[in-house]
């Protein structure tokens, strides 16, 4: 069962791993030349992220989602209100705390880490406090019956006013901070805690609140990120691009991913072990689960490990070199003009590789009982992804303000919140938040930073950096269309219901 489970997850990887892996093979062949060395690194990437993948899939359905579903709906049924902040707040303050893409942008906040004692930890603990109190007010949401788009409206509202006391060089920063916190680590537990609670309400506004956790998560490092520059006054932050470590035999190849697998394994234990314990404090105080249910949650447990240790291995050591050397290449050629048209389709199909998509994805056709099915929700995510890394790729070019794009886009997707059905809503903005993902920072991202190394070298935190926040962005926009269109033909198979109804009744009545 578990291994025909695990080769269709494989499968599955491997036909949303498969498009990107080709485009870059055809980059690297064609246009852009990189060293030996660093395609090997590439193709054993490749193999470990389908690998990753699908044993990440099958573990986050066979214990993440499970033990979010339980703990939301447990937690919830005792109505008591300040044991469920309590709960959220520490669920989203451990879940954070190790999240593995949230290391990368800590290092890149090098003037907070000479302030205090506490170095780049200051940062990732002010996130998860952001992630957890945010955490909190998306579970009251819930159960007070709060509108999400009006808690969306005033938390933006805060975030772009408090971006006008911070340095522009640190706006691409705090907006990044939404994106690369909600990754594969935090989301699943979110989402599935989410749909715990909301289980437990009736009727329509049941569904319309399964969704939303992740958006309103998303927002807390923003806020939590720009009061931090306000605090601590940053400004100018610098950033240094390292030289590439150059491969050159298979004992380098070997040895690169050696000590990838080492560190990633450390860094995912660390990750996993404060979930671990909350689930066995959670089972040892209330019995929800099974002697057989908690051995599958344990089995579930260790796939994920190794799926997640197997994945940012391979996205690190095979995917960031190549985006680098790939990224510098097109900067050079025709002007570097040639950044657009590759963008927006690695756009289109690196989000298809993203771990926490694909659990979101089955979740929204899950809950929705099929009327959203999973490949209308994977189009919805490729375009948006596609226009956004364009968008990323123009302002490198052009050096355009990063508020420019950002303050009209979060407009424009208040706006449609307003008529968009409330639980495309809630599913658009949780999109924003998973689609910025693993992928994004160790590919997408390295190949901004390595063309932005050749174009405006001076300028890599204002130009480069800003890639995850418009990967946050677009599906906001694109998912609730969707939800737009969706709404249009149910209303017009309903009016064509009612007059086939009439004309039928008419009969009858003739």
């Amino acid at each position: 069962m578990k291994n025909s489970a695990l080769k269709e997850k494989i499968v599955e990887s491997l036909t949303s791993i498969l498009p990107i892996a080709l485009i870059i093979l055809v980059l690297s062949l064609v246009f852009t030349p990189v060293d030996t060395g660093t395609f090997v690194l590439f193709f054993l990437g490749v193999i470990l992220l389908i690998f990753g993948m699908g044993c990440f899939t099958l573990g986050a359905d066979m214990s993440m989602l499970v033990i979010g579903e339980k703990i939301g709906a447990t937690v919830t049924r005792t109505g008591k209100i300040w044991l469920v902040a309590l709960i959220s707040l520490v669920i989203g303050i451990i879940v954070t705390v190790a999240e593995p893409d949230l290391q990368i942008l800590a290092q890149q906040v090098p003037s907070i880490a000479e302030k205090t004692f506490l170095g780049n930890y200051l940062l990732i603990l002010t996130v998860a406090v952001g992630v957890g109190i945010f955490l909190m007010v998306a579970m009251l949401r819930i159960i007070l019956h709060i509108r999400l788009n009006i808690l969306l409206f005033a938390f933006y509202f805060i975030a772009f006013l408090l971006s006008i006391f911070v340095t522009p060089s640190f706006w691409a920063v705090s907006f990044d901070a939404g994106g690369v916190t909600t990754g594969p680590m935090t989301v699943p537990f979110i989402i599935s805690l989410g749909m715990g609670v909301a289980s437990l309400r009736t009727g329509k506004g049941g569904q319309d609140d399964s969704f939303g956790l992740v958006s309103l998560a998303s927002v807390g490092p923003i806020i939590a990120v720009l009061v931090l520059g306000i605090v601590f006054r940053i400004e100018n932050v610098p950033y240094t691009v390292e030289p590439l470590e150059r491969v050159t035999d298979t004992r380098g190849v070997l040895h690169s991913y050696l000590w990838g697998l080492a560190d990633h394994g450390v860094e995912v234990a660390i990750a996993l072990s404060p979930i671990l314990v909350f689930f066995l404090l959670f089972q040892i105080c209330t019995r929800s689960f099974r002697f057989k249910q908690v051995i599958r949650i344990f089995i579930g447990f260790l796939y994920t490990y190794v799926g997640l240790v197997f994945f940012l291995t391979g996205a690190n050591v095979g995917f960031m070199p190549i985006g680098r050397e790939i990224g510098a290449a097109l900067a050079s050629l025709w002007g570097g003009w040639g950044l657009i048209p590759v963008g927006m389709l690695i756009g289109y199909f690196v989000v298809a590789a993203e771990p926490a998509v694909h659990v979101l994805n089955k979740q929204v056709e899950r809950m929705s009982a099929g009327a959203i099915t999973a490949s209308s929700m994977k189009r919805g995510l490729c375009a948006g992804v596609c226009i956004s890394l364009g968008l990323a790729m123009t302002r490198i070019l052009t050096g355009i303000n990063i508020m420019w794009i950002l303050l009209p886009g979060y407009a424009l997707a208040l706006l449609l919140s307003v008529f968009t059905p409330p639980v495309f809503t809630g599913i658009a903005f949780d999109s924003g938040g998973v689609a910025s993902g693993a992928m994004v920072s160790s590919f997408v991202l390295p190949l901004a930073i390595g063309a932005c190394n050749v174009l405006h070298p001076e300028a890599i935190m204002t130009q480069a950096f800003g890639c995850v926040a418009f990967v946050a962005l677009t599906p906001l926009i694109s998912i609730q269309i969707l939800g737009l269109i969706y709404r249009h033909k149910t209303h017009r198979i309903k009016r064509n219901f009612l007059s086939v109804e009439e004309k039928i009744i008419e009969y009858e009545v003739d």
